[in-house]
C-alpha cells in the first residue's frame, strides 16, 4: 500500500513535529513550506521531500500539482495543516477587509478544496487513504477580532462533508480542530494564563495530541465526515 503522505505547512509548530513522526513511522512525507527554516534541514535528513510553494501564487500552486500528479501514482493521506493568521482590519477599509477574507479563504478553503480535487484519483488508487483538514475550535463560537479566519476554518469543515461524500468509500475524510496546543516563545505569563483559564482543562496539549489524533484516523476504517475536536472542554467555560 502506498505510504505517500502529502502535508501542507511542516516549517515549524504542528507541521514539522507532524511531518517529523510520520517520517519516524516510515512514511513517505511529501512537505510543502512558505518559509526556509532550519528545521526543514531536520526533515530532509530524515528523507522527507520539500516543496517551496506559496499558495497565495497560482501558478506556483498549478505546478505543485503537476509535480504530484507525475510523481505519485497513489496518495496514503492528505493533511492540510498549511494556515495564516489575520485579524480584521479597519471596518471603514473596505479594500483591505476583502484583501483579508480573500487571503484566509484561499489559504484554508480555497487551496484544500482545489488539492482535494486534483488528487482524487491518486487517492482512490491507494484503496484506504485520508484527507484530514487541520481546523480550529474557533468555528464553534466565532471570533470577534479574526471574523475573516473563523470563516475560512468553517469553510474548510464544509469541505470535510462534501469530500467524505464524494470520495467514500475508498477515502476517509475528516477535521481535527484543535484549540490551545503550545504557547510561542516569546508569549508572557499574563497572557499564558488568560489563555489556559479559557478551558476546563487549564493546560497546553501539545502537538503529540494531533499527532495521535492523526494517527487514529489513519488506523480507523469506520470514521468519516467528522471533526475530532481538542480543545481542553472550551466549548463548556
Amino acid at each position: 500500500m502506498s505510504q505517500v503522505v502529502i502535508i501542507t505547512g511542516v516549517g515549524k509548530r504542528l507541521g514539522f513535529n507532524l511531518a517529523k513522526s510520520l517520517l519516524q513511522d516510515g512514511y513517505q512525507v511529501v512537505g510543502t513550506y512558505r518559509t526556509e527554516y532550519t528545521t526543514l534541514d531536520e526533515l530532509r535528513s530524515l528523507g522527507a521531500q520539500l516543496h517551496h510553494v506559496d499558495f497565495y501564487d497560482q501558478s506556483q500552486v498549478d505546478d505543485f500539482i503537476q509535480c504530484l500528479e507525475s510523481a505519485y501514482p497513489t496518495i496514503r493521506a492528505i493533511i492540510h495543516n498549511a494556515s495564516d493568521w489575520m485579524p480584521d482590519p479597519n471596518w471603514q477599509d473596505s479594500n483591505q477587509a476583502l484583501e483579508v477574507m480573500h487571503r484566509m479563504m484561499t489559504i484554508h478553503a480555497a487551496i484544500p478544496y482545489r488539492i482535494n480535487l486534483a488528487m482524487q484519483h491518486q487517492l482512490r488508487e491507494c484503496g484506504h487513504a485520508d484527507i484530514i483538514h487541520i481546523g480550529d475550535y474557533v468555528t464553534e463560537k466565532g471570533s470577534k477580532k479574526h471574523i475573516a479566519y473563523a470563516a475560512s476554518k468553517a469553510a474548510m469543515n464544509n469541505l470535510t462533508l462534501s469530500f467524505a461524500s464524494l470520495l467514500a468509500p475508498e477515502v476517509k475524510v475528516n477535521s481535527i480542530s484543535p484549540a490551545l496546543l503550545k504557547f510561542n516563545p516569546g508569549d508572557g505569563e499574563d497572557y499564558k494564563e488568560k489563555a489556559k483559564d479559557k478551558a476546563l482543562l487549564p493546560r497546553e496539549a501539545g502537538f503529540e495530541e494531533v499527532i495521535e489524533g492523526v494517527k487514529m484516523l489513519f488506523n480507523s476504517r469506520f470514521m468519516t465526515g467528522r471533526n475530532l475536536h481538542f480543545d481542553g472542554g472550551r466549548h463548556l467555560k
